[in-house]
């Protein structure tokens, strides 16, 4: 089982996308976990989901650590597949949940109340590349896959 987890190839341009969504997601993770970047940290993300937005706290710290973990797992290449998962979920309920009601299109010129959903497809678009393809050349999974 997990020689199907992290098995990868040479592949430089998942790579490419991995360190792009890695690198995202550590940042909006680090502003949820550590309060950089201008977040509230953890205590005022775990509050803000928990009070203002009613989601379960279990639910609440599997997202947070979702993002930060996951960039994490992402920029080292380390359990690509389990990130770039945990990841798309994320995205889909924040679709589900929240980004829907607000059309496709980012909030570009402040007219609209929230963002669109065109971040979140392209998220989950790159997390299925990754999902399906592994994490590619320069990763942790790759040198786990050439041992086995």
């Amino acid at each position: 089982m997990f020689d199907k987890l992290t098995n990868t190839t040479d592949d430089y341009s998942v790579t490419i996308l991995r360190l792009a969504l890695g690198a995202l997601f550590f940042a909006h993770g680090a502003q949820k976990v550590l309060g950089w970047f201008g977040g509230f940290g953890f205590r005022g993300t775990l509050g803000f989901f928990t009070q203002q937005m009613h989601i379960p706290v279990v639910l609440a710290i599997l997202a947070i650590a979702a993002e930060f973990l996951g960039g994490i797992g992402l920029i080292l290449g380390f359990l690509g597949r389990v990130a770039a998962f945990g990841i798309a979920c994320n995205m889909g309920v924040a679709i589900a949940l929240y980004h829907r009601h607000f059309g496709l299109f980012a909030n570009w010129s402040g007219n609209q109340q929230g963002e669109g959903i065109e971040y979140h497809i392209l998220v989950i678009a790159i997390a299925l590349v990754i999902m399906i393809r592994g994490s590619g050349a320069l990763s942790i999974d790759r040198s786990l896959s050439r041992s086995l």
